[in-house]
Protein backbone atom coordinates (compact mmCIF):
# COMPACT_ATOMS: atom_id res chain seq x y z
CA UNK A 1 0.00 0.00 0.00
CA UNK A 2 1.46 3.43 -0.86
CA UNK A 3 2.13 5.55 2.27
CA UNK A 4 -0.22 8.57 2.75
CA UNK A 5 0.53 11.74 5.19
CA UNK A 6 -1.53 11.86 7.85
CA UNK A 7 -4.43 14.38 7.61
CA UNK A 8 -3.23 16.92 9.81
CA UNK A 9 0.05 17.07 8.31
CA UNK A 10 -0.80 18.04 4.71
CA UNK A 11 -0.76 21.62 3.28
CA UNK A 12 -3.68 23.02 1.41
CA UNK A 13 -3.35 23.75 -2.03
CA UNK A 14 -2.21 25.97 -3.95
CA UNK A 15 -2.42 27.30 -7.38
CA UNK A 16 -5.89 25.39 -8.46
CA UNK A 17 -6.97 25.57 -12.19
CA UNK A 18 -10.95 26.53 -12.61
CA UNK A 19 -12.96 23.86 -12.85
CA UNK A 20 -14.95 23.59 -16.04
CA UNK A 21 -16.22 19.98 -16.54
CA UNK A 22 -19.42 19.65 -17.39
CA UNK A 23 -21.29 16.93 -15.37
CA UNK A 24 -20.27 13.19 -16.35
CA UNK A 25 -23.80 11.85 -16.67
CA UNK A 26 -25.63 9.22 -19.09
CA UNK A 27 -29.19 7.84 -19.27
CA UNK A 28 -29.57 4.39 -18.68
CA UNK A 29 -29.48 2.31 -22.10
CA UNK A 30 -31.07 -1.11 -22.70
CA UNK A 31 -28.55 -3.02 -25.13
CA UNK A 32 -28.92 -6.64 -25.73
CA UNK A 33 -26.64 -8.32 -28.02
CA UNK A 34 -25.61 -11.79 -27.29
CA UNK A 35 -26.65 -12.27 -24.40
CA UNK A 36 -24.65 -9.22 -22.83
CA UNK A 37 -27.42 -6.82 -21.47
CA UNK A 38 -26.29 -3.00 -20.11
CA UNK A 39 -28.13 -1.73 -17.74
CA UNK A 40 -27.42 0.63 -15.30
CA UNK A 41 -29.76 -0.17 -11.82
CA UNK A 42 -27.10 -1.33 -8.89
CA UNK A 43 -25.82 -2.42 -5.91
CA UNK A 44 -22.68 -3.38 -6.27
CA UNK A 45 -22.88 -7.45 -6.49
CA UNK A 46 -25.47 -7.39 -3.60
CA UNK A 47 -28.13 -8.84 -6.46
CA UNK A 48 -26.66 -10.90 -9.47
CA UNK A 49 -26.96 -14.07 -8.37
CA UNK A 50 -28.88 -16.84 -10.61
CA UNK A 51 -29.92 -18.56 -8.10
CA UNK A 52 -30.84 -22.41 -8.38
CA UNK A 53 -34.08 -23.31 -8.58
CA UNK A 54 -35.55 -24.89 -5.24
CA UNK A 55 -32.34 -24.15 -3.69
CA UNK A 56 -30.98 -22.61 -0.52
CA UNK A 57 -28.50 -19.85 0.82
CA UNK A 58 -28.06 -21.63 3.81
CA UNK A 59 -28.93 -24.45 6.16
CA UNK A 60 -32.56 -22.80 6.94
CA UNK A 61 -33.97 -23.35 3.67
CA UNK A 62 -35.57 -26.66 4.11
CA UNK A 63 -38.98 -27.15 2.22
CA UNK A 64 -42.12 -27.12 4.63
CA UNK A 65 -46.02 -25.68 4.32
CA UNK A 66 -47.57 -23.99 6.41
CA UNK A 67 -48.56 -26.76 8.24
CA UNK A 68 -45.32 -27.64 9.49
CA UNK A 69 -44.99 -30.66 6.65
CA UNK A 70 -41.89 -30.60 4.89
CA UNK A 71 -43.18 -32.18 1.51
CA UNK A 72 -43.50 -28.49 0.30
CA UNK A 73 -46.66 -30.02 -1.47
CA UNK A 74 -49.23 -30.27 0.99
CA UNK A 75 -51.20 -26.81 0.99
CA UNK A 76 -52.32 -25.67 4.48
CA UNK A 77 -55.95 -25.13 6.09
CA UNK A 78 -55.77 -21.67 4.63
CA UNK A 79 -55.04 -22.97 0.95
CA UNK A 80 -51.35 -21.37 0.84
CA UNK A 81 -48.32 -23.58 -0.77
CA UNK A 82 -45.15 -22.77 0.56
CA UNK A 83 -42.00 -24.46 -1.05
CA UNK A 84 -38.60 -24.07 0.15
CA UNK A 85 -39.48 -22.90 3.45
CA UNK A 86 -38.75 -23.56 7.21
CA UNK A 87 -42.71 -24.40 9.19
CA UNK A 88 -41.94 -20.82 10.83
CA UNK A 89 -41.68 -18.63 7.48
CA UNK A 90 -44.84 -20.86 5.76
CA UNK A 91 -46.91 -20.44 8.61
CA UNK A 92 -46.34 -16.35 8.30
CA UNK A 93 -47.16 -16.16 4.75
CA UNK A 94 -49.93 -18.14 4.90
CA UNK A 95 -50.99 -15.83 7.73
CA UNK A 96 -50.24 -12.89 5.59
CA UNK A 97 -52.58 -14.26 2.41
CA UNK A 98 -55.54 -15.35 4.83
CA UNK A 99 -55.76 -12.26 6.47
CA UNK A 100 -54.31 -12.79 9.94
CA UNK A 101 -52.84 -10.57 12.28
CA UNK A 102 -49.46 -9.62 11.42
CA UNK A 103 -48.82 -7.14 14.22
CA UNK A 104 -45.65 -8.83 16.10
CA UNK A 105 -44.49 -10.27 12.92
CA UNK A 106 -43.80 -7.69 10.41
CA UNK A 107 -42.08 -4.14 10.14
CA UNK A 108 -43.89 -0.95 10.82
CA UNK A 109 -43.52 0.01 7.41
CA UNK A 110 -44.38 -3.30 6.15
CA UNK A 111 -47.10 -3.48 8.78
CA UNK A 112 -48.79 -0.12 7.43
CA UNK A 113 -48.62 -0.85 3.75
CA UNK A 114 -50.63 -4.46 4.70
CA UNK A 115 -53.05 -2.75 6.79
CA UNK A 116 -55.71 -2.56 3.91
CA UNK A 117 -54.50 -5.81 2.19
CA UNK A 118 -57.61 -8.19 1.32
CA UNK A 119 -57.09 -11.81 1.78
CA UNK A 120 -56.52 -13.99 -0.95
CA UNK A 121 -59.04 -14.75 -3.48
CA UNK A 122 -58.11 -18.49 -3.51
CA UNK A 123 -55.27 -21.07 -3.57
CA UNK A 124 -52.11 -19.38 -3.48
CA UNK A 125 -48.89 -21.67 -4.48
CA UNK A 126 -45.43 -19.84 -3.50
CA UNK A 127 -42.30 -20.38 -3.80
CA UNK A 128 -39.49 -19.34 -0.86
CA UNK A 129 -35.30 -18.73 -0.90
CA UNK A 130 -33.69 -18.54 1.75
CA UNK A 131 -30.05 -17.64 2.78
CA UNK A 132 -27.81 -15.34 5.15
CA UNK A 133 -26.81 -12.03 5.74
CA UNK A 134 -23.54 -11.62 8.05
CA UNK A 135 -25.50 -14.56 9.87
CA UNK A 136 -29.65 -13.68 9.71
CA UNK A 137 -31.46 -15.32 8.12
CA UNK A 138 -33.12 -13.52 5.22
CA UNK A 139 -36.09 -15.14 2.77
CA UNK A 140 -37.54 -13.97 -0.03
CA UNK A 141 -41.01 -15.63 -1.11
CA UNK A 142 -42.77 -15.00 -4.71
CA UNK A 143 -46.15 -16.12 -5.42
CA UNK A 144 -47.17 -15.04 -9.05
CA UNK A 145 -46.39 -11.17 -8.76
CA UNK A 146 -46.38 -11.20 -5.35
CA UNK A 147 -43.02 -10.78 -3.54
CA UNK A 148 -42.40 -10.87 -0.12
CA UNK A 149 -39.16 -9.96 2.28
CA UNK A 150 -38.40 -11.45 5.59
CA UNK A 151 -35.90 -11.70 8.44
CA UNK A 152 -35.50 -14.36 10.71
CA UNK A 153 -34.41 -16.26 12.66
CA UNK A 154 -37.92 -15.09 14.45
CA UNK A 155 -39.55 -14.43 11.04
CA UNK A 156 -41.06 -11.12 10.37
CA UNK A 157 -42.55 -9.10 7.24
CA UNK A 158 -40.13 -6.68 5.86
CA UNK A 159 -41.04 -5.97 2.53
CA UNK A 160 -42.57 -6.45 -0.35
CA UNK A 161 -45.00 -5.92 -2.97
CA UNK A 162 -48.62 -7.68 -3.14
CA UNK A 163 -50.58 -6.36 -6.17
CA UNK A 164 -53.40 -9.53 -5.77
CA UNK A 165 -53.98 -8.14 -2.11
CA UNK A 166 -54.83 -5.26 -3.15
CA UNK A 167 -51.58 -2.98 -1.69
CA UNK A 168 -51.35 0.06 -4.16
CA UNK A 169 -47.80 0.50 -3.09
CA UNK A 170 -44.37 -1.44 -2.12
CA UNK A 171 -43.26 -1.75 0.63
CA UNK A 172 -39.14 -1.33 0.71
CA UNK A 173 -37.90 1.58 3.37
CA UNK A 174 -39.15 4.95 1.35
CA UNK A 175 -36.71 6.94 -0.37
CA UNK A 176 -34.98 8.12 -1.36
CA UNK A 177 -32.08 5.95 -0.46
CA UNK A 178 -28.37 5.68 -1.03
CA UNK A 179 -25.92 3.11 -0.03
CA UNK A 180 -22.12 4.04 -0.18
CA UNK A 181 -19.77 0.54 -2.24
CA UNK A 182 -16.59 0.60 -1.14
CA UNK A 183 -14.03 -1.30 -3.23
CA UNK A 184 -11.35 -2.06 -0.57
CA UNK A 185 -7.22 -1.85 -1.77
CA UNK A 186 -6.07 -4.64 0.99
CA UNK A 187 -3.84 -6.66 -0.19
CA UNK A 188 -2.99 -10.30 1.44
CA UNK A 189 -2.70 -10.31 5.03
CA UNK A 190 -3.58 -6.24 5.21
CA UNK A 191 -7.18 -5.62 6.85
CA UNK A 192 -9.83 -5.12 4.59
CA UNK A 193 -11.51 -2.65 6.06
CA UNK A 194 -8.46 -0.27 7.36
CA UNK A 195 -6.77 0.50 3.86
CA UNK A 196 -7.52 3.05 1.07
CA UNK A 197 -10.71 2.72 -0.44
CA UNK A 198 -9.86 1.94 -3.88
CA UNK A 199 -13.12 2.15 -5.02
CA UNK A 200 -16.06 4.79 -3.94
CA UNK A 201 -19.49 4.54 -5.75
CA UNK A 202 -22.70 6.14 -4.32
CA UNK A 203 -25.94 3.97 -4.86
CA UNK A 204 -29.10 5.77 -5.21
CA UNK A 205 -32.91 4.90 -5.40
CA UNK A 206 -35.80 7.53 -5.22
CA UNK A 207 -38.10 5.14 -3.79
CA UNK A 208 -40.43 6.08 -6.93
CA UNK A 209 -38.99 3.60 -9.76
CA UNK A 210 -35.92 5.83 -10.42
CA UNK A 211 -32.31 5.94 -8.90
CA UNK A 212 -28.19 6.42 -9.85
CA UNK A 213 -24.76 5.20 -9.13
CA UNK A 214 -22.40 8.36 -8.48
CA UNK A 215 -18.81 7.47 -8.32
CA UNK A 216 -16.29 9.78 -6.48
CA UNK A 217 -12.98 10.58 -7.99
CA UNK A 218 -10.80 8.84 -5.02
CA UNK A 219 -8.10 11.55 -4.98
CA UNK A 220 -11.07 14.43 -4.33
CA UNK A 221 -9.25 16.69 -1.94
CA UNK A 222 -11.74 17.03 1.52
CA UNK A 223 -12.06 17.21 4.94
CA UNK A 224 -11.91 13.99 6.54
CA UNK A 225 -14.40 12.55 9.26
CA UNK A 226 -11.47 11.89 11.39
CA UNK A 227 -9.93 15.34 11.40
CA UNK A 228 -7.94 17.55 9.33
CA UNK A 229 -8.06 16.95 5.29
CA UNK A 230 -7.23 14.41 2.64
CA UNK A 231 -8.12 12.26 -0.37
CA UNK A 232 -11.28 11.20 0.11
CA UNK A 233 -10.27 7.73 0.18
CA UNK A 234 -8.09 7.66 3.08
CA UNK A 235 -10.93 8.07 5.56
CA UNK A 236 -11.17 3.94 5.56
CA UNK A 237 -7.44 4.30 6.53
CA UNK A 238 -7.69 6.15 9.62
CA UNK A 239 -11.21 5.33 10.71
CA UNK A 240 -13.00 1.98 9.06
CA UNK A 241 -15.33 1.90 6.64
CA UNK A 242 -17.68 3.92 9.04
CA UNK A 243 -15.42 7.06 8.92
CA UNK A 244 -15.09 6.81 4.82
CA UNK A 245 -19.14 6.71 4.88
CA UNK A 246 -18.96 10.24 7.22
CA UNK A 247 -16.95 11.64 5.38
CA UNK A 248 -18.97 11.23 1.45
CA UNK A 249 -22.25 12.37 3.91
CA UNK A 250 -20.65 15.23 4.82
CA UNK A 251 -18.95 16.13 0.99
CA UNK A 252 -21.87 15.05 -0.51
CA UNK A 253 -24.67 16.40 1.37
CA UNK A 254 -26.55 12.85 1.18
CA UNK A 255 -27.64 10.98 4.25
CA UNK A 256 -25.88 7.67 3.02
CA UNK A 257 -27.18 4.84 4.95
CA UNK A 258 -24.30 2.28 5.23
CA UNK A 259 -22.06 0.72 3.46
CA UNK A 260 -20.94 -2.64 1.93
CA UNK A 261 -17.30 -3.16 0.86
CA UNK A 262 -15.30 -5.90 -0.50
CA UNK A 263 -11.96 -6.30 -1.49
CA UNK A 264 -10.35 -7.41 -4.84
CA UNK A 265 -9.96 -11.52 -3.92
CA UNK A 266 -13.55 -11.57 -2.77
CA UNK A 267 -14.67 -9.44 -5.48
CA UNK A 268 -13.41 -11.93 -8.30
CA UNK A 269 -14.64 -14.96 -6.50
CA UNK A 270 -18.28 -13.34 -6.23
CA UNK A 271 -18.35 -12.39 -10.22
CA UNK A 272 -16.71 -16.11 -10.97
CA UNK A 273 -19.19 -18.23 -8.62
CA UNK A 274 -21.57 -16.28 -10.35
CA UNK A 275 -20.71 -16.91 -13.72
CA UNK A 276 -19.15 -13.34 -14.76
CA UNK A 277 -20.74 -10.61 -15.39
CA UNK A 278 -22.18 -9.95 -19.47
CA UNK A 279 -21.09 -6.17 -20.38
CA UNK A 280 -21.13 -4.04 -23.10
CA UNK A 281 -17.25 -2.50 -23.56
CA UNK A 282 -17.35 0.58 -25.57
CA UNK A 283 -14.12 0.80 -26.06
CA UNK A 284 -11.17 -1.92 -25.68
CA UNK A 285 -9.09 -1.38 -22.30
CA UNK A 286 -5.15 -2.33 -21.77
CA UNK A 287 -5.03 -3.03 -18.00
CA UNK A 288 -1.38 -1.78 -17.36
CA UNK A 289 -1.64 -2.89 -14.04
CA UNK A 290 -2.78 -6.62 -15.20
CA UNK A 291 -0.07 -7.30 -17.56
CA UNK A 292 -1.40 -5.69 -20.10
CA UNK A 293 -4.17 -7.65 -19.77
CA UNK A 294 -6.95 -6.65 -23.03
CA UNK A 295 -10.27 -6.11 -22.55
CA UNK A 296 -11.87 -5.90 -25.84
CA UNK A 297 -14.65 -3.57 -26.88
CA UNK A 298 -18.17 -4.96 -27.63
CA UNK A 299 -20.60 -7.53 -25.56
CA UNK A 300 -19.05 -9.90 -23.91
CA UNK A 301 -18.88 -11.79 -20.29
CA UNK A 302 -15.92 -10.83 -18.06
CA UNK A 303 -13.92 -13.11 -15.63
CA UNK A 304 -13.03 -12.04 -12.11
CA UNK A 305 -9.78 -11.21 -12.81
CA UNK A 306 -10.67 -9.26 -16.37
CA UNK A 307 -13.70 -7.14 -14.28
CA UNK A 308 -11.54 -6.31 -11.43
CA UNK A 309 -9.25 -5.24 -14.15
CA UNK A 310 -11.04 -3.08 -16.06
CA UNK A 311 -13.05 -1.62 -12.86
CA UNK A 312 -9.15 -0.47 -11.28
CA UNK A 313 -7.01 0.34 -14.62
CA UNK A 314 -6.64 4.51 -14.96
CA UNK A 315 -2.89 4.91 -16.44
CA UNK A 316 -4.11 3.90 -20.24
CA UNK A 317 -7.25 6.17 -20.09
CA UNK A 318 -7.18 9.61 -21.23
CA UNK A 319 -9.31 10.89 -18.20
CA UNK A 320 -7.09 8.96 -15.86
CA UNK A 321 -9.18 8.58 -12.71
CA UNK A 322 -12.16 10.01 -13.72
CA UNK A 323 -12.13 7.45 -16.32
CA UNK A 324 -11.38 4.59 -13.86
CA UNK A 325 -14.53 5.51 -11.65
CA UNK A 326 -16.54 5.61 -14.76
CA UNK A 327 -15.59 2.01 -15.50
CA UNK A 328 -16.41 1.46 -12.00
CA UNK A 329 -19.81 2.30 -12.34
CA UNK A 330 -20.16 0.34 -16.04
CA UNK A 331 -19.39 -2.68 -14.00
CA UNK A 332 -21.72 -2.18 -11.12
CA UNK A 333 -24.73 -1.57 -13.48
CA UNK A 334 -23.36 -4.41 -15.44
CA UNK A 335 -23.72 -6.46 -12.57
CA UNK A 336 -27.47 -5.27 -11.55
CA UNK A 337 -28.82 -6.05 -15.04
CA UNK A 338 -28.45 -9.65 -14.19
CA UNK A 339 -29.52 -9.13 -10.67
CA UNK A 340 -32.31 -7.85 -13.00
CA UNK A 341 -32.72 -10.50 -15.26
CA UNK A 342 -32.73 -13.26 -12.45
CA UNK A 343 -35.34 -11.71 -9.93
CA UNK A 344 -35.77 -10.88 -6.70
CA UNK A 345 -35.95 -15.01 -5.63
CA UNK A 346 -32.24 -14.99 -6.53
CA UNK A 347 -31.07 -12.40 -3.68
CA UNK A 348 -30.94 -14.85 -0.96
CA UNK A 349 -28.49 -16.50 -2.58
CA UNK A 350 -26.50 -13.17 -3.83
CA UNK A 351 -26.61 -12.12 -0.26
CA UNK A 352 -25.26 -15.03 1.41
CA UNK A 353 -22.04 -14.99 -1.34
CA UNK A 354 -21.37 -11.75 -0.53
CA UNK A 355 -21.36 -12.23 3.24
CA UNK A 356 -18.92 -14.87 3.13
CA UNK A 357 -16.16 -12.67 1.51
CA UNK A 358 -17.49 -9.01 2.13
CA UNK A 359 -18.26 -6.73 5.09
CA UNK A 360 -21.22 -4.18 5.91
CA UNK A 361 -23.11 -2.38 8.85
CA UNK A 362 -26.36 -2.99 6.71
CA UNK A 363 -29.21 -4.74 8.75
CA UNK A 364 -30.51 -7.76 6.93
CA UNK A 365 -33.88 -5.83 6.58
CA UNK A 366 -32.09 -2.74 5.13
CA UNK A 367 -29.87 -5.19 2.54
CA UNK A 368 -33.00 -6.97 1.39
CA UNK A 369 -35.34 -4.10 1.14
CA UNK A 370 -32.62 -1.63 -0.58
CA UNK A 371 -31.71 -4.59 -3.45
CA UNK A 372 -35.55 -5.60 -3.91
CA UNK A 373 -35.51 -1.83 -4.44
CA UNK A 374 -33.27 -2.33 -7.32
CA UNK A 375 -35.80 -4.68 -9.23
CA UNK A 376 -38.38 -1.94 -8.75
CA UNK A 377 -36.28 0.32 -11.21
CA UNK A 378 -37.62 1.80 -14.49
CA UNK A 379 -34.64 1.19 -16.61
CA UNK A 380 -34.85 4.66 -18.65
CA UNK A 381 -34.69 6.26 -15.13
CA UNK A 382 -31.66 5.55 -13.91
CA UNK A 383 -28.40 7.78 -14.87
CA UNK A 384 -24.50 7.57 -13.38
CA UNK A 385 -22.11 10.33 -13.12
CA UNK A 386 -18.86 10.93 -11.78
CA UNK A 387 -17.90 13.68 -8.90
CA UNK A 388 -14.73 15.27 -10.94
CA UNK A 389 -13.25 18.41 -10.31
CA UNK A 390 -10.13 20.68 -11.18
CA UNK A 391 -6.23 19.01 -10.35
CA UNK A 392 -4.08 20.70 -7.97
CA UNK A 393 -1.44 20.54 -5.41
CA UNK A 394 -1.11 19.46 -1.82
CA UNK A 395 2.45 19.87 -0.97
CA UNK A 396 3.83 16.65 -2.89
CA UNK A 397 0.25 15.45 -3.87
CA UNK A 398 -1.26 15.40 -7.22
CA UNK A 399 -5.22 16.01 -5.69
CA UNK A 400 -8.50 16.59 -7.24
CA UNK A 401 -10.30 19.65 -5.90
CA UNK A 402 -13.89 19.69 -5.51
CA UNK A 403 -15.94 22.39 -7.83
CA UNK A 404 -18.76 23.44 -9.81
CA UNK A 405 -19.70 19.78 -11.53
CA UNK A 406 -19.53 18.03 -8.36
CA UNK A 407 -21.58 20.07 -6.48
CA UNK A 408 -23.98 20.10 -9.19
CA UNK A 409 -24.36 16.43 -9.48
CA UNK A 410 -24.74 16.30 -5.42
CA UNK A 411 -27.17 18.83 -5.66
CA UNK A 412 -29.22 16.51 -8.67
CA UNK A 413 -28.63 13.13 -6.61
CA UNK A 414 -30.38 14.22 -3.72
CA UNK A 415 -33.66 12.95 -4.80
CA UNK A 416 -31.60 9.62 -5.25
CA UNK A 417 -32.30 9.51 -9.05
CA UNK A 418 -29.61 10.98 -11.80
CA UNK A 419 -31.55 10.18 -14.97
Amino acid sequence: MTSQPRPTDVRQPSALPADTRRPARSRLLVVARAGAVSVAAAVALAGCSTGAPGGTGSAVGASATADGATSGSKPSSSGVRVSGAPAPLAALVSRLYAGGDLTHTSSHSAAAALKTRKAAPGPVTARAEVGSWLGTPVAVVTAGDDVTLAVGPTWKVVGGWWPSLGVAKPSLGGGPRWVLAIGSDARKGQPLERTRADVLQVIGIDGQGGGGVMGMARDLWVPLATGGKGKINSAMVFGGPRAQVSTVRSVTGLPVEGYVVLGFSGFKKIVDDEGGIPIVIPKTVVASHAKNLVIKAGAQTLSGAEALAYARERKTLPDGDFGRSRHQGEVILAAAVKAKLAGPIAIPSALTSFSAVGRSNLSAEQILTFAAGLHQLSPLRVGRGVAQGAFGWAGQQSIVVLGRQARTLFAEFRDGNLS
